[in-house]
């Protein structure tokens, strides 16, 4: 990070369309604020970064990440909370995230000052697009891709750092139908799948397509050598409460993502006496467990959609509904909990928030 300075210099979006954006009728992740944060790798060092008013990014048609998929992402939030300050949640997880995605894929890690830094002053520019409306948010998109000029395969030895955001709502509209799915694979051990690479959802959206043509919106991801193992959901991480115990697969291979969100809800529920099971999970319990009835609440957990009730699980030929909503006390209560820290209801005991100043 030598020569690298953390205060970036900034050409200001002379024609913002801030005032034009319909706050009632907000599609998720189709509009973007006014500048996105710069930042270029070359003769193995990071370049100084910038801000730039929002707009296309020129490319080679060379461009090795187009060709090879050296490609990875991040998201995150800021939110306006009741004392009118913008923030965040976490966000020092993203960057250790990102950091290791980069590892894995074979490209150039950003130091978490830096990855922050940056962070901070795009969202701190473009304020005015955060708003205070209940369930809202400014989603915040740092992407890394590889840019050598060249058809050959190898690590790329240029790169470019990009943050852009963008004003949403709910990511889900209403409670998750999904599908377990027993062919198709998101991950196999030692491959990606612990990465945030741009591939491994790539590869996910043929088999998503097939579920979302049969009514569901998302697939549980299976274990990729005998599918009788539940990994994670789609966009999410997945969270099962059975006799008032929060169960979730272990992190312990690396097919499955480590989310921000699964770790939050996890220790949240700690902090509130919920017993914890963190541990592989077979499909063939939870089905019995939907079944006869001890099965009180499946939700996601992800930074798009934070927690989100999943209402009905396919298997095979068989819907199984699950129970009420209002009758979901745990995920609920952790729900309730995470809204109130990041509202600023109540203490950040745990020092999770971040101001952006």
């Amino acid at each position: 990070m030598s020569g690298v300075s953390l205060q970036f210099p900034i050409t200001p979006n002379t024609d913002s369309h801030l005032s034009a954006i319909n706050w009632d009728n907000l599609p998720f992740g189709k509009i973007f604020s006014d500048h996105m944060f710069v930042m270029e790798y070359a003769d193995g060092a990071w370049q100084q970064g910038e801000i730039l008013p929002f707009g296309p990014i020129a490319m080679h048609p060379a461009m090795s990440a187009i060709h090879y998929g050296q490609s990875i992402f991040e998201g995150m939030k800021a939110y306006r909370n009741d004392h009118n300050e913008v923030v965040l949640f976490r966000p020092e997880l993203n960057a250790r995230r990102f950091s290791e995605s980069a590892a894995r894929m074979c490209m150039p890690e950003i130091p978490e000052e830096l990855f922050l830094a940056a962070v901070k002053q795009l969202v701190a520019q473009d304020a005015g697009w955060v708003t205070n409306k209940p369930g809202y948010a400014l989603y915040i998109r740092p992407f890394m891709f590889a840019t050598d000029e060249f058809v050959g395969i190898k690590p790329s030895d240029t790169y470019k750092f990009v943050i852009i955001t963008s004003p949403v709502g709910a990511y889900y509209a209403e409670p998750v139908r999904v599908k377990i799915e027993e062919h198709y694979t998101r991950a196999a051990v030692g491959g990606v799948g612990r990465a945030k690479a741009a591939g491994n959802y790539g590869a996910s959206l043929y088999p998503a397509k097939q579920a979302q043509q049969e009514g569901f919106h998302q697939l549980v991801w299976t274990d990729a050598k005998t599918h009788t193992f539940i990994e994670e959901s789609g966009t999410m991480n997945i969270m099962f409460v059975i006799n008032n115990t929060l169960i979730t697969p272990s992190e312990d291979a690396d097919t499955i993502l480590r989310g921000t969100t699964k770790r939050t809800v996890l220790e949240v529920a700690a902090s509130l006496g919920i017993p914890i099971e963190e541990r592989p999970v077979t499909v063939a319990e939870i089905i019995e467990a939907a079944k006869n009835g001890t099965l009180q609440d499946v939700f996601g957990a992800g930074t798009a959609a934070t927690i989100a009730p999943i209402a009905i699980i396919g298997y095979r030929d068989e819907k199984l509904t699950l129970p009420a909503l209002e009758t979901r006390e745990i995920s609920l209560k952790i729900k309730d909990f995470l809204d109130n820290i990041k509202s600023g209801a109540q203490p950040d005991t745990q020092h999770w928030i971040q101001k952006v100043c």
